[in-house]
């Protein structure tokens, strides 16, 4: 007798409908899986058997095969667990197969009988609907993420029994649906603020600029004078995630399995800071079956580099594709997967090897060819792709000792909100382009025209300061945001020279 069930495998953040094909002849007793199966998949027949027995089902005898259609592509994973039990039982008649034609299964088995958690459980749910499937039964420590996703009907389940009840009409279970006004109703529950930075006002003005516009931002400053603080403070200040954008972020998190179980949504932009050992693979992604890195795991959020010249070369220069495109690819023999990327980088750096060679109150004990040895870490094409660098001095003692607070991240996300408003609106018409930041060059000559005083001021920043043709695009860029925080409708002179400011410092700092 011949069953089909549906379950389901992600692809990149995607997923894709996967049929479960079961055939049982009476022949000597064996079990093969087809469909290029990889070795966690093979290893289910194992678990599958112990699973049905202990759930006190009979296992059949006879040539049990498994085909697991489309045969082209891999199937990796231990979530067919579930349906290539349910597909044995329903050859065997144990299961009724009226629901499974609009059903999708998917879940670890125990050798119990009991169901593990799952990766990809959102992505498998927006694929689900997106093809008019009614139903997904999945592993209960799955299903608070599938259930974000409306026109389907989420169950979760514990075990085999579970499933095969539910499928047979034996009794009743409850569907899970999460609201998406109660997910967001908790977001922005920050434990850090901008008041609690004491001085560096200048330095907070840069990240104010650099939030309303999505640019990415280089500090540098001797230790101890706040780099580290500053950062973990800008997702304060950063405009709240719309539907969209959550979406696609809980997709990445889904697929790498980073997601927490009592989570349906991730509501916060992400702060990611990985240390400077990191590989290559971790940063960007990879593996023999890709799997996204941290620059996908840091999408629509922040990814904080500290110690910027202390990570590897080569780990650095993978990173210039993302910064460009806004997206991770992956290429193999026999796939290539795309991973969004699209995040604001903020990298922290001494500005020599003791790293006191700008503090005004410590002596550098750095020759001229040691701090130029460690400034050549970062390359030029890396810095190029960095619109803003602001240097960090040492807080005074008077500053740090006042009892007055700074300014709340809740006003400066205010402005930050306006500034991404204006921009939103003037950027509808165009597809994947959402603040200043992602503009090409087109829309740069389009959206950033300067009048005479300020394409003179422009004009003798990059004679002076040697600066590359991507830095003029950078400040005029910059210069947008600027103006926007401001109100402007037009980019002014006065804009221009603070954006000049953020792409002077590395060169005053390099040339020495």
């Amino acid at each position: 007798m011949i069953s089909k069930v549906f379950s389901a495998a992600t692809y990149g953040i995607d997923a894709y409908l996967v049929e479960v094909e079961t055939n049982n002849e009476k022949q000597l007793s064996s079990v093969t899986i087809v469909g290029l199966p990889d070795s966690a998949v093979k290893e289910s027949k194992e678990r599958v058997m112990a699973a049905i027995k202990n759930s006190g089902y009979q296992y059949p005898k006879g040539k049990i095969t498994i085909n697991l259609a489309p045969a082209d592509i891999k199937k990796e994973g231990s979530a067919f667990d579930l349906p290539i039990a349910i597909g044995i039982l329903a050859a065997s008649g144990d299961v009724n197969p009226d629901l499974l034609n609009e059903s999708v299964i998917l879940g670890e088995l125990a050798l119990d009988g009991s169901l593990r958690t799952v990766r990809g459980a959102l992505p498998i749910a927006v694929e689900v609907r997106n093809k008019n499937m009614k139903r997904l039964l999945v592993p209960a420590d799955s299903a608070k993420e599938a259930s974000i996703v409306y026109d389907v009907d989420i169950f979760p389940i514990t075990s085999l029994t579970d499933a095969v009840e539910l499928l047979n009409g034996v009794r009743q279970f409850e569907k899970l649906v999460t609201s998406h006004e109660e997910v967001f109703s908790t977001n922005h529950a920050y434990f850090v603020d901008f008041s609690d930075v004491k001085g560096q006002e200048n330095v907070k003005r840069a990240l104010e600029v650099s939030a309303a516009g999505g640019h990415n931002i280089l500090m540098i400053g001797s230790p101890g004078s706040g780099k580290s603080m500053l950062a973990k403070r800008i997702p304060t200040i950063l405009p709240p995630l719309e539907f969209d954008e959550a979406l696609e972020t809980t997709k990445i998190h889904s697929v790498a399995g980073i997601l927490p179980k009592d989570k349906a949504l991730v509501t916060e932009r992400p702060f990611r800071s990985p240390h400077h050992t990191v590989s290559d693979a971790a940063l960007i992604g990879g593996g023999s079956i890709p799997r996204p890195g941290e620059v996908s795991f840091s999408h629509n959020g922040v990814l904080f580099l500290d110690e910027l010249p202390e990570f590897k070369k080569n780990v650095l220069e993978v990173m210039r594709q993302p910064l460009e495109d806004g997206k991770v690819t992956i290429s193999r023999s026999k796939l290539s997967l795309n991973f969004p990327a699209n995040f604001m980088l903020v990298a922290a750096m001494n500005p020599c090897q003791c790293g006191f060679y700008t503090d005004p109150t410590k002596q550098c004990t750095c020759t001229s060819q040691m701090i130029q040895k460690y400034m050549s870490k970062v390359s030029g094409p890396l810095l190029d792709r960095i619109d803003i660098h602001i240097e960090v001095l040492p807080v005074k003692y008077k500053e740090l000792a006042s009892e007055a607070g700074g300014e709340p991240s809740t006003e400066v996300r205010k402005r930050v909100e306006a500034a991404r408003k204006r921009q939103y609106e003037r950027f509808r018409e165009f597809p994947n382009i959402y603040k200043n930041a992602d503009m090409h060059s087109a829309e740069v000559r389009k959206f950033c025209r300067l009048d005479a005083a300020g394409a003179e001021l422009l004009k003798t920043a990059m004679t002076k300061l040697g600066l590359s043709a991507r830095a003029y695009d950078r400040i005029l860029k910059v210069s947008r945001t600027i103006a926007d925080l401001d109100g402007s409708i037009n980019i002014l002179p006065q804009h221009i020279s603070e954006a000049i400011q953020y792409r002077s410092l590395d060169r005053q700092l390099w040339n020495h």
